[in-house]
């Protein structure tokens, strides 16, 4: 994702929401993240997702602007989103395009080409 920000941060406007914790270590902790050192208990307060947020940000060197989903997980319910998903909406705040559920249908590089295709022709 960081990379299509860095091409086309100029032509649309890009945003994380940072919703529920997918894999905390008081619920479903994956090995992988046993691997990586990635320990976060599930948040309880706007403060602890904040933290997390940020901490998730610096690790994966993402400069996309992060928004937090409240504690009652208002964005997360409406777009099921957990445990991650791509959105794009045009000007009207019309879903142009709905990913599907990661980490297995996360495709990134299919939400490039459904944003370009809204975009349309540069003029020249």
């Amino acid at each position: 994702m960081q990379k299509i920000y860095d091409e086309l941060k100029h032509e649309a406007t890009f945003f994380v929401i940072y919703i529920a914790e997918a894999h905390p270590d008081d619920g479903w902790q994956t090995d992988s993240n046993e691997q990586e050192g990635i320990r976060l208990r599930q948040h309880t307060t706007s403060d602890e997702r904040r933290a997390a947020a940020q901490s998730c940000a610096t690790k994966l060197k993402l400069s996309i602007p992060t928004l937090l989903d409240n504690m009652d997980d208002a964005a997360n319910n409406a777009f099921s989103a957990w445990p991650e998903r791509i959105y794009i909406v045009n000007k009207f705040g019309i879903i142009h395009y709905r990913g599907g559920r990661g980490p297995f249908d996360f495709h990134p590089t299919e939400a490039r080409t459904s944003l370009v295709d809204l975009l349309g022709p540069k003029p020249d």
